[in-house]
């Protein structure tokens, strides 16, 4: 067995701290695991996991080993990927990141389309809404709605996101549809919980920007459930449209004051200088942008 492989193999058992768990995540057996870390500590001649029968933790030689191997294994895979993109056909795998609520619209299935176009292209997708550190977590480009902060990542613009106010037909049956922005006072917003307790919706009104101070009745640190309870009738949500158009086209909720929607909002992919030359990321950055829309292009922060 190659030696990388056993690192490899090593580095999935430090990192999920126990080998059945490894296993899944390598889709190995967990025999096989084990195997492969006991050649490699008979090759180094040392220990480097201390076994139990609930986990495993690393030994002071597992620890460097861990700390040794992450620049040579990243060499590995970078000089990997530019042997693949001196043939200058698309392939590896593109580890991804992207908010949790892309995760529940057309975001997967435009995934699987671009590996159906691109068979040797394989994915890794990691759906959270914190800051990710790319260099850090091995990320080859984050997706994300809103400013980038990073001056060390390029930027593209894949879609100018439509911002929409919508609730169910039962509740602007009962309740009312506002007129404008300032309306919104009176209702009882759904909110996301990185707006705070005291959310504020900003608006569009005749290019100058609008801040409307709502009554939050439920916060969440996702969008999708809180679609299902406006669904329910029981407030008013602002959300993207690609998380919301579908339930808008069949009925299931109503847009109100579109005229007023704030035109400052992008959808875009971040990434790093030294994988600007990646023939896949190119290929997804491209089919994305030509799917979900049209955007400037690529800057440097």
């Amino acid at each position: 067995m190659d030696s990388l492989d056993l690192i490899r193999t090593f580095r999935e058992v430090a990192s999920q701290g126990s080998f059945s768990h490894a296993a899944k995540k390598l889709d190995m057996s967990k025999a096989t695991v084990s195997k492969y870390v006991a050649e490699l500590e008979t090759r180094f001649g040392v220990r480097l996991l201390n076994r139990s029968t609930r986990s495993v933790s690393l030994t002071d030689a597992g620890q460097l080993l861990l700390e040794r191997s992450t620049p040579v294994l990243e060499m590995v895979e970078l000089t990997q990927a530019e042997l693949q993109e001196r043939a200058r056909q698309p392939g590896g795998r593109l580890r991804i990141s992207a908010p949790h609520g892309m995760g529940n619209g057309e975001f997967p299935g435009l995934l699987a389309d671009f590996m159906r176009y691109y068979p040797d292209v394989s994915i890794s997708l990691q759906l959270t809404n914190r800051t990710v550190d790319l260099a850090e977590e091995g990320i080859d480009v984050d997706i994300r709605s809103g400013p980038v902060a990073d001056a060390n990542l390029i930027v593209r613009k894949l879609m100018l996101m439509e911002m929409v106010v919508c609730a169910s037909p039962v509740y602007w049956k009962k309740h009312g549809k506002p007129e404008h922005p300032r309306d919104l006072a009176g209702h009882e917003a759904l909110t996301h919980s990185l707006l705070g307790a005291q959310p504020v919706w900003r608006f569009d009104d005749g290019g100058q920007p609008l801040d409307v101070p709502v009554k939050s009745r439920m916060d969440c640190t996702e969008g999708a459930p809180l679609i299902r309870v406006a669904m329910r009738g029981f407030g008013v949500i602002y959300l993207p449209s690609i998380l919301v158009q579908s339930h808008i086209d069949q009925g299931e909720l109503v847009p109100v004051l579109q005229d007023y929607a704030r035109k400052d909002m992008w959808l875009s992919a971040a990434y790093l200088q030294r994988r600007h030359n990646s023939a896949a990321l190119r290929a997804l950055l491209d089919f994305l942008q030509t799917r979900v829309g049209k955007g400037p292009g690529s800057q440097k922060k």
